[in-house]
């Protein structure tokens, strides 16, 4: 049976651009996924993933710092369940890179500099992954709070009808603990490295660095900023972004030759 693919179901996935310091620039932190990836195979992306019904369960909304459903859901223009967005991002960073943004009893960020803390850790990011342990029952064992208050929504981006697997994606930006060092996790990335997003942008354009157009636009925005404050202050004033839906032009066999953007004056006549 041959898939209509403008009947390709939206899925609700959220992303982070994780932001450190230089003494003279801003850097992010990226990782290559896996060639075998159903999706954006070998390309370079920030920690992200699907939003699961599990990131939307009143158990981590009462672990959440600062930001509540409906505060959430009013900045994503949804009826309810938007908190579920900054819950994804938190646990697909921790999954995907090991990074976790969350508190702990003293209220500062998490530290993993001890040996035996990272390795705790480390055991819990894998079990998380593969189902074994919530979330919130990590959070709970280790008495910490999610610092969902900590993370900035900055863009929207919705894949174009036609493509085998569409997702509607909310990116958001925060600071990386100091005391955590970003890895990717070997199965679902391949690769990580720290870059500013002048040079990602740079490797991009020389072919070095694959990555779909939400990538370089992120990157693009973050590129005039030369420290974390700045970049994070800019995503405060952006308030509710406006949805990004890019459509495909095909030639008259059917394939695709270009992806059309709102601002393209060729995009109105799109279907």
């Amino acid at each position: 049976m041959t898939l209509d693919y403008a009947q390709v179901p939206l899925r609700p996935a959220a992303t982070v651009m994780l932001l450190r310091d230089t003494p003279t620039d801003v850097e992010v932190f990226m990782m290559q996924r896996t060639t075998s990836a159903a999706f954006a195979s070998g390309m370079y992306v920030f920690p992200g993933g699907r939003v699961d019904d599990i990131d939307g369960a009143s158990e981590l909304n009462d672990l959440c710092d600062g930001l509540t459903d409906a505060e959430a859901s009013d900045l994503l223009r949804v009826p309810s369940g938007g908190l579920a967005y900054w819950v994804a991002a938190i646990r697909e960073s921790f999954e995907e890179a090991g990074v976790l943004l969350a508190r702990d009893h003293s209220g500062e960020f998490v530290k993993l500099d001890d040996p035996e803390v990272q390795q705790r850790f480390a055991r819990a990011r894998h079990a998380v992954h593969e189902g074994t342990l919530s979330l919130a029952e990590f959070c709970r064992s280790e008495e910490l709070r999610l610092a969902v208050d900590t993370i900035r929504y900055v863009s929207h981006w919705i894949t174009p009808v036609g493509e085998r697997r569409r997702f509607d994606t909310r990116f958001f930006v925060a600071v990386a603990p100091l005391a955590q060092d970003p890895l990717h996790d070997d199965q679902e990335t391949i690769d990580s490295l720290w870059v500013t997003p002048s040079e990602a942008l740079r490797r991009a354009q020389r072919g070095e660095l694959a990555m779909i157009p939400p990538t370089v636009a992120n990157l693009q925005f973050l590129a005039p900023h030369r420290t974390t404050r700045e970049a994070v202050a800019a995503a405060r004033t952006i308030g509710v972004p406006t949805p990004i839906l890019p459509k495909l032009r095909y030639d008259d066999d059917g394939r695709v030759v270009e992806i059309v953007f709102p601002d393209d004056p060729a995009y109105a006549l799109l279907p």
